[in-house]
């Protein structure tokens, strides 16, 4: 354990970084757990078709007004429904990355299942738009050393796991840290019966306002994560303009997209290494006591 504190180096004198992702999800994960039968009701998924019908346009175009891009993480199946998305999202200088296939669980899955997920997702990407995508969000955050390899295989940064404050490297991979209170699902997402009730938007706000504020002071990432079919109604698109507005006029604070944090990441020396063998020999000691 290293007691000495460093400020992380940002570029440009920057003291903070601030990062708004939209995970478009879209009907992806409702494919994908329903996909052994054929569902008989719609509201579950009108609800998810809400995102790429006004959601989503709503969110991209406060984006513009308050002159912010957008890290914009999209299952490949959602792109493959609707082409006119990912090409349209880079015209309007916002970054696509990977996001799953059907936005599989990676519980669910074997890891050749995985890698056959990723390397469509790629092709596709790079058949819609031309280039291949640099980086990948895991569907429900969660991640193996597979799939850390497979990342490492592409040369594609991570933005699913949140084990620090700042950008850090694991498995060879750079991380760009999520959080999951950062993020509208666990607070917002209600599709009926067993669902939580949502909690208040004012509320909500508040908090990840306090937290951005925190992280701001502290030198850290505030990273807030969205989905089009949560965060697209009205009300909630106008918070987030409240919220975002002022890093952009903050002279200290780096608004910015995950890709450029990566970027930056990968070619400053230092920081956080977190080495993928001591964690699973962690694991190993776990289950010799188990």
């Amino acid at each position: 354990m290293n007691w000495e504190s460093e400020n992380y180096p940002w570029p440009d004198g920057k003291k903070a970084a601030v990062c708004l992702s939209v995970d478009v999800d879209a009907t992806a994960p409702y494919l994908w757990q329903t996909r052994a039968g054929s569902p008989k009701t719609l509201a579950a998924l009108e609800h998810r078709n809400y995102g790429m019908r006004k959601g989503l346009v709503r969110m991209t175009n406060m984006m513009d007004r308050i002159g912010i891009k957008g890290s914009f993480f999209v299952p490949a199946i959602v792109a493959e429904e609707n082409p006119e998305l990912l090409p349209g999202l880079l015209a309007r200088g916002h970054e696509v990355g990977l996001h799953g296939y059907f936005h599989e669980m990676v519980a669910e899955i074997s890891d050749q299942k995985f890698t056959d997920a990723l390397e469509g997702s790629i092709e596709l990407f790079v058949s819609q738009t031309g280039r291949k995508p640099e980086g990948f969000r895991s569907p429900a955050w969660e991640m193996t050393p597979h799939m850390l390899a497979e990342l490492a295989r592409h040369d594609l940064w991570d933005s699913s796991l949140m084990g620090y404050d700042t950008p850090y490297t694991i498995g060879n991979v750079s991380e760009i840290p999520v959080r999951w209170d950062n993020d509208d699902a666990i607070f917002f997402k209600f599709l009926g019966a067993g669902d939580k009730s949502p909690r208040p938007d004012r509320e909500v706000f508040e908090q990840w306002r306090h937290e951005a504020d925190a992280q701001i002071r502290d030198g850290g990432l505030f990273m807030l994560t969205v989905h089009d079919w949560i965060s697209g109604r009205a009300a909630r698109v106008e918070y987030l303009e409240e919220l975002f507005s002022p890093f952009v006029d903050d002279p200290d604070v780096w608004v910015t997209t995950c890709g450029d944090i990566a970027k930056h990441h990968r070619g400053i020396k230092g920081g956080v290494n977190v080495d993928l063998n001591d964690l699973l020999a962690v694991q190993k000691r776990s289950q010799q006591h188990g």
